[in-house]
């Protein structure tokens, strides 16, 4: 799970580097965002059938390999056209990554536990984020940024070597199975909207954190890049204690709770403007809050999957969440290239409180749900 992401984390963390040291606009920045979750929001649904018929363990070789080559690709010195074809390829393994681990899960892990250990694994990307914002940025710094790119591609071969000779061999395709509907059906439907207005804030800001800190709140590209990797250990910390807590009967709240929750944060990123020491606390609270609010709703698609349907589920909720990445920078980034990053939170504000809106308004409705109805 932490490699799925990196190539999308690193550009947001070494993003003044990058248009420091290159051709790479505030704008172009933006963009890449809105390619790579473009191409995984396309990929998902597909993604979700393979990884049904695969397994997982095939799926998440594939997933660290494709991850390689995208590094790989941006490490070389690119125009934007391989800069974006780049992400645009990295969109298979964020599109891969829920449906096989999501099904790992499932079949390895006894109900009782799965809420917890979906909340670990998500945590993974937050990992990601952390690394990306700490010793790859620190790497950067002695070496290039296109050097700490090599190294995180490196690392992606290596865990695809070990997950190849160590991950448990696949079951074989299920002979004659009827192919699962592609179009979301109801928990799934409410979920994939919930994960669409949370992704496009989430999005925003791990686009935009560094280059907000060094821009406008006068920090050294280095302290920039930090605030990405607080983000990523908050984050770890709200997925995996969040998803503890989220048992039937109480998890259908937690959404709506957490996406209330960043409001206040992205509230605390507008007015780190006036105070700067604010922007570290508010990126504490939006890996607590935000980024917490997508591994819940994971622990939902796993608790409620119907059997045979764990990979597509999961991949037709991360289609939505994708696709809120997709959407989020490029309005955030018409907004930074004119200097208006306050404004800019504000925007990431009203997304988090519409995904609250969104998710109360199905937990409300999802009070009486029957265990196997759709809801």
């Amino acid at each position: 799970m932490g490699f799925s992401m990196l190539q999308l984390f690193l550009l947001g963390a070494l993003g003044p580097r990058l248009v420091a040291e290159s051709d790479v606009s505030v704008t172009l920045l933006g963009v890449t965002t809105t390619v790579g979750f473009g191409a995984a929001a396309l990929l998902s649904p597909v993604s979700g059938r393979l990884v049904d018929r695969i397994g997982p363990r095939r799926a998440l070789v594939a997933l660290l390999l494709v991850t390689a080559a995208a590094l790989a690709m941006i490490a070389v010195p690119p125009g934007a056209g391989v800069l974006l074809a780049a992400v645009a390829l990295g969109g298979l393994p964020q599109a891969l990554a829920n449906p096989a681990t999501n099904k790992a899960v499932i079949a390895a892990v006894a109900p009782a536990r799965r809420g917890a250990v979906t909340g670990m694994k998500q945590s993974g990307v937050q990992l990601g984020a952390f690394a990306a914002g700490l010793p790859l940025t620190a790497l950067a710094g002695g070496i290039g940024w296109r050097g700490a790119v090599w190294a995180a591609a490196g690392g992606a071969v290596l865990v695809a070597l070990w997950a190849a000779r160590s991950l448990p061999a696949d079951p074989p395709p299920p002979a004659g199975a009827a192919a699962a509907p592609l179009m979301p059906r109801g928990h799934v439907i409410w979920l994939a909207a919930f994960s669409l207005l949370l992704g496009a804030g989430i999005a925003s800001v791990n686009t935009y954190l560094a280059l907000f800190g060094a821009r406008e709140l006068g920090m050294g590209p280095t302290p920039a890049g930090a605030l990405v990797a607080v983000l990523g250990v908050a984050g770890i910390a709200g997925r995996v204690g969040w998803s503890r807590t989220a048992r039937p009967g109480r998890a259908e709240w937690l959404p709506g709770g957490l996406a209330a929750g960043a409001v206040g944060a992205a509230l605390l990123l507008a007015a780190a403007v006036y105070a700067a020491p604010l922007a570290w606390a508010a990126a504490v609270a939006v890996g607590v809050f935000a980024v917490s609010g997508n591994a819940v709703s994971m622990v939902l698609v796993v608790q409620r999957a119907a059997a045979g349907r764990a990979g597509q589920d999961s991949a037709l909720v991360a289609a939505g969440f994708f696709a809120g990445f997709a959407v989020g920078p490029p309005l955030f980034g018409l907004l930074a290239e004119a200097g208006r990053y306050g404004t800019g939170w504000l925007l990431v504000a009203a997304e988090f409180a519409a995904a609250s809106a969104v998710a109360l308004t199905w937990a409300t409705r999802d009070r009486h749900h029957t265990p196997g109805a759709p809801a």
